[in-house]
């Protein structure tokens, strides 16, 4: 194996345990104090509480069922994309595998709550004037803003590549 593609994989790998192990960190706290006070509903500033949920559906709570037939579908089609994800950071030598990375990490995460909890954990709740966002958690953030930069990625990316074929 040559000494780049060990460097390609060192890093990801590094990135990606760094996603999980912040995202498991903020969850075993929240359940920490959970399970010490049970239940979880803390005023931090007037935009932000945290509030914990569990939540079986997929992002935002889409999806949420009380079947197992229902949830063991969910979590299998989790599974395929987590392993389509690590096939898109192989496919890719530029800026998108980190990001592609960030995904993997904060769906990584996510997962395992699903086969542990049998719910993924959402604590973080943030509103404005009476408008309440839906309640996520830190693997949720990385996701977001795996997917955000992607998008800006490719926007830029192909507006440099039209600019370039005029």
């Amino acid at each position: 194996m040559n000494k780049p593609r060990i460097n390609f994989f060192f890093s990801n790998f590094i990135i990606l345990v760094t996603v999980f192990l912040i995202d498991r960190v903020s969850k075993i706290y929240i359940l920490k104090i959970a399970e010490v006070e049970n239940s979880v509903d803390i005023y931090v500033t007037s935009y932000l509480n945290l509030y914990l949920i569990w939540n079986k559906g997929v992002a935002f709570g889409m999806f949420s069922a009380n079947g197992s037939i229902i949830y063991n579908t969910i979590t299998l089609i989790i599974s395929l994309f987590i392993i389509f994800v690590f096939y898109m950071i192989l496919l890719n030598n530029n800026i998108k595998r980190y990001f592609l990375v960030l995904i993997a990490g904060g769906a990584l995460g996510n997962f395992y709550d699903r086969i542990i909890y049998s719910a993924v954990p959402d604590f973080i709740d943030l509103h404005f004037q009476g408008f309440h966002w839906f309640i996520f958690n830190v693997a949720d953030i990385f996701i977001t803003s795996g997917v955000f930069c992607l998008i800006l990625v490719e926007f830029f990316y192909n507006n440099r590549n039209i600019n370039e074929k005029n």
